[in-house]
Parts: structure tokens; sequence; C-alpha cells
């Protein structure tokens, strides 16, 4: 079974679980934008092939990528000291995405906030909201100043994945 018939099967799984109207639709990209690693930037293609006009699309991302942010800016340090004194192996994991968050963030300290912006921007592999709010939390930037830059980003980087899911000329008109 190849990638495309895994995300075939799966875009059925949900469907048939959500329902093939706008709404069942909405809730697929809405759940899917959550989750991390695949985003708004997974989430704008899944919503076009179930047929999502875009901007419809484009905001159920939006809104559903931005609603774990507060909760791993303020939360994010604290669940790190726990995995370090739960157990040797998740202090290694808390390191290995703390790290990765400095080494990440480390192009971001002196102007933090656009530095942040721009990151959750690029809509690439290991960028995205969830993320910058790791950096945000590493970088001690308090939570009104990381939502607004996370939230531009995370706008910037929608409107880049949905010209290219869409086309950026279908997006004009």
């Amino acid at each position: 079974m190849g990638v495309w018939s895994s995300i075939e099967t799966i875009l059925q799984f949900l469907g048939d679980l959500f329902g093939s109207s706008v709404f069942g639709k909405c809730a697929v990209t809405f759940l899917v934008s959550i989750l991390p690693i695949v985003e708004l930037r997974g989430a704008i293609p899944i919503g076009a092939a179930m047929g999502l006009a875009g901007p419809v699309c484009i905001l159920v991302s939006i809104i559903g990528n931005m609603i774990p942010v507060p909760l791993i800016v303020i939360f994010c340090r604290r669940v790190f000291a726990w995995m370090r004194k739960k157990s040797a192996w998740l202090g290694r994991r808390a390191d290995w995405f703390e790290n990765r968050a400095k080494v990440k963030g480390a192009g971001l300290y002196r102007s933090k906030l656009v530095g942040l912006m721009i990151f959750v921007a690029i809509p690439l592999p290991g960028t995205g909201a969830w993320t910058g709010a790791i950096i945000a939390a590493i970088l001690d930037i308090r939570l009104k100043n990381a939502l607004p830059a996370i939230y531009s980003g995370v706008v910037i980087a929608g409107i880049l994945v949905a010209g290219i899911t869409y086309g950026f000329k279908s997006m004009l008109f």
C-alpha cells in the first residue's frame, strides 16, 4: 500500500466518521490542523482534496492551528521539567526537544518577534506554530508578545500553502 492510498484511506475513514457535509469537511480540516508536524500545512491540502472552498479551508485551518499555541507557550517548560523528573528516557526527549528549539531559534535572538513570525511562516517541515510556540517558551517570550507573531506567521503560511494548493491566480479572484 503506497502513501497516497494510505492517505485516501484515512480521508475516507474521516469522511465516513464526520460525513460529507461542509461541517464534516471543516471538522476534519480543523482536527488535522491541530496536529503537530502536520498542522496547517497538511490541513489545507486535505481540506482542498475534500472539496472545501479556499477561504473556508484557510480560516478553519488557521483557527485549528492556533488552538494549542497558548497552551504550549504557557506549559512547555513545566512539561519539560516534569519529563526530566519522571524518567531519564523522558528527560533525554525533553532535552532533545529543547536543544532543537534552541538551534532553530538561534537566529531569532536579535529581533525575536519578527524572526518568530518569519520562522512560523516558512511552510517547511520542522517549522510552524507548534515549534514556534516551543521556541517562544524556551526564549522566554511572553505570551502577549509571542501570540501575535505566531498568528501572523500562521496566516502567512496559510496564504502560501493555499496559494500552492489552490493556485495563486485563483486566490486573486
